[in-house]
């Protein structure tokens, strides 16, 4: 692996990026390494993506996954754990989408404070975003930020709630559906 420019454009670090074995996040100028995730994280990750994928099924959305890049602004593109666009422009890329309705992150002791604080501010700048979903699989817990009439975002706390109600793609997940395989989980932060 080469090691970036101190400072890159866009354009300089989806070039060198495009090069690398590995994932980074690009986020005002710097470039951050993607760190490998637990298991647990994995399991959420993979549920909320598959029920997406069931539920959009004949839509003209799609649910994307980990590896598929998201451009934010000029200067902050994204690997979000699960996304979905309708977009025509972004069902028609390859690489990097740029309109997705719905992000979700699975929060991890390591990046929930980037994905509460810088992470969602550069993303509320996305005019196409109608959802943001931030789940702990450690507590359950469950934020959906949804953008109001006004253009804001609400926070629905949907932790105690049977399913998940993602409004920006019409679905519902049950939360067992959601959480499936992770019952009884004890975090064991050995290797993580």
């Amino acid at each position: 692996m080469s090691l970036p420019p101190a400072k890159m454009s866009l354009q300089a670090f989806l070039d060198w990026e495009n090069q690398q074995p590995e994932r980074h996040e690009f986020y005002r100028g710097e470039v951050f390494a993607m760190v490998g995730a637990r298991r647990v994280h994995g399991i959420v990750v993979g549920n909320v993506f598959a029920a997406l994928k069931s539920r959009l099924r004949g839509r003209p959305c799609q649910a994307f996954v980990e590896s598929m890049k998201v451009r934010v602004a000029d200067d902050a593109v994204f690997y979000p754990d699960v996304f979905v666009t309708c977009d025509a422009r972004d069902l028609r890329t390859e690489m990097v989408f740029a309109h997705p309705v719905l992000i979700v992150e699975v929060l991890s002791a390591s990046t929930q404070a980037f994905d509460r604080g810088a992470k969602f501010a550069a993303y509320r700048g996305l005019d196409s975003l109608r959802e943001y979903v931030l789940i702990d699989p450690d507590t359950r817990g469950v934020e959906v930020f949804r953008r109001n009439e006004r253009g804001l975002f609400e926070l629905h706390d949907q932790g105690g709630a049977a399913a998940l109600t993602l409004a920006s793609v019409d679905a519902g997940i049950p939360m067992d559906e959601v959480f499936e395989g992770v019952q009884g989980e004890a975090r064991d932060d050995a290797g993580a």
